[in-house]
């Protein structure tokens, strides 16, 4: 009996693909935004403050812990003074460490397409969470495995919307800025990614704190299983 010829699609060309990606966390990969208020509401509660909500940690998010303490702090009407930030910070990441990451703040298509990306790309995380809370967290849900490089908020001196930490992500995936794209879902990866040289991919459904249609993106992606065909529409392998 003769077989039946293979109909699949055959995989793009190896040159269709970017050099590297590079992806931020919150907001892109993760629902972070709940274990963020639980241990930023825990860390308030001790020091006698009303809770937020969380439509005010969604504008909070992205520009780092202590930044995220600050903003916390303002908007109670008790704002902290610059110097007692970073025991403020270190006391808030010492709750959220504690929590336990929950396996569903992963966002729908989000495993199965970086399972598929990793196959015939380098990935890089750059975001500006703490490094160590980055990688536990990671660990806990089981997308560890798929990144070579993992820059975090706080392993250079410099963090996003600062080139810098993309720079040395490219450079530990031996990957040139115009053959990379960042895949982020707010300013600081559009203008990160611009400063990089690289090109940008936003998400349409994270945190950002103006409409994701104005940050000025190369693509816009409303899920992120259809990430792999706008990497392809950008042509910058």
């Amino acid at each position: 009996m003769p077989q039946t010829p293979d109909r699949s699609p055959a995989p793009p060309p190896q040159a269709a693909w970017p050099a590297a990606i590079l992806f931020d966390f919150d907001g892109t990969l993760i629902d972070s935004a709940p274990d963020i208020l639980t241990g930023i509401n825990r860390l308030l509660d001790e020091e006698n403050l009303p809770a937020l909500d969380l439509g005010q940690v969604h504008q909070f998010i992205g520009d780092g812990a202590p930044t995220l303490v600050t903003r916390a702090f303002a908007a109670t009407g008790r704002p902290l003074a610059p110097d007692s930030v970073p025991a403020m910070t270190d006391r808030y990441m010492a709750i959220y460490e504690a929590l336990p990451a929950d396996p569903s703040c992963v966002f729908p298509g989000v495993a199965e397409t970086l399972a598929h990306l990793c196959a015939h790309i380098p990935l890089a995380l750059v975001t500006n969470k703490p490094e160590r809370a980055t990688h536990a967290v990671l660990q806990a849900i089981g997308l560890n495995s798929y990144f070579k490089a993992v820059v975090g908020g706080d392993t250079l001196p410099t963090r996003k919307p600062h080139p810098g930490p993309l720079l040395h992500a490219m450079a530990q995936l031996g990957a040139e800025p115009a053959r990379t794209v960042m895949v982020g879902d707010g300013a600081n990866d559009v203008t990160a990614g611009r400063a990089a040289g690289a090109r940008v991919v936003c998400v349409t459904y994270g945190y950002p704190r103006m409409p994701v249609e104005e940050l000025g993106a190369d693509r816009l992606v409303d899920h992120f299983h259809e990430l792999p065909a706008a990497l392809l529409d950008l042509s910058v392998g």
